[in-house]
């Protein structure tokens, strides 16, 4: 409308339909007959809005955009692209030498000032590959922790299961139930349980108990339900 040349009285009245919100309530609590130019209409807008006003980063800014400790370069990049994209007329090489400095010390980092990268195009195609073996391992991981939880799921509901004794009453033996069960394991009149020793062993496991039977830490023979279940067995029979 200036460049049609448009009076002050229609710049005025025109003005408040480019408005919605804050301004417009602010344009309809101007007392009335209280502009008579333009410039002054603006005026007074630029002053009750500058509060409001964008504040617009240079480029000294993006120096002190750094990688953090636990951000992936995928993240880091998004969040310095976002920055640098609001610094009118960035010049490419000051875009270039800040995205670099604001890497985390560590190996992309020796990789890209080795390189000796010149514009911002050969960055993004090293940063690419980078990201993508980020992204390999942080998938590697979570298959890795997810096998990690079943296998701890899995331990505890054996934990979980607690095996009790079949028979009302027992044979009283007059030799240790652990000196019975070697004597039966080495004349092979039975077997020992399959995969033998093969198993998940807790943490805090009591080492100074210990089934011959099972080959398991934690308890004695004699305290074992099953060896006491076999030995009856054989007993009865």
């Amino acid at each position: 409308m200036i460049v049609n040349g448009a009076s002050d009285p229609i710049l005025c009245r025109y003005f408040p339909s480019f408005l919605d919100g804050p301004a417009l309530d602010w344009f309809f609590s101007l007392p009335a007959d209280s502009i008579s130019r333009f410039q002054e209409l603006s005026k007074q807008f630029e002053d009750h809005f500058a509060a409001s006003a964008i504040y617009l980063h240079d480029s000294d800014y993006l120096t002190t955009v750094k990688q953090g400790p636990q951000e992936s370069l995928k993240d880091y990049i998004t969040r310095f692209t976002k920055i640098a994209m609001k610094i009118p007329n960035l010049h490419p090489e000051v875009h270039l030498h800040a995205i670099k400095s604001g890497l985390r010390p560590e190996k992309f980092q020796k990789t890209i000032a080795v390189a000796k990268l010149r514009t911002l195009a050969e960055f993004c195609e090293k940063a690419k590959g980078q990201i993508d073996i980020e992204v390999l391992r942080q998938a590697q991981k979570a298959e890795k922790s997810a096998n990690t939880k079943d296998d701890d799921k899995l331990w505890d509901n054996k934990k979980s299961f607690k095996p009790t004794p079949r028979y009302e009453s027992y044979t009283q033996f007059n030799t240790k139930k652990d000196d019975i069960i070697k004597e039966i394991l080495n004349s092979k009149l039975i077997k020992p349980p399959r995969k033998a020793g093969s198993y998940h062993e807790p943490k805090n496991v009591d080492k100074s108990k210990y089934c011959t039977f099972r080959q398991k830490y934690g308890y004695t023979t004699d305290e074992c339900v099953i060896v006491k279940d076999l030995l009856e067995r054989l007993a009865r029979q």
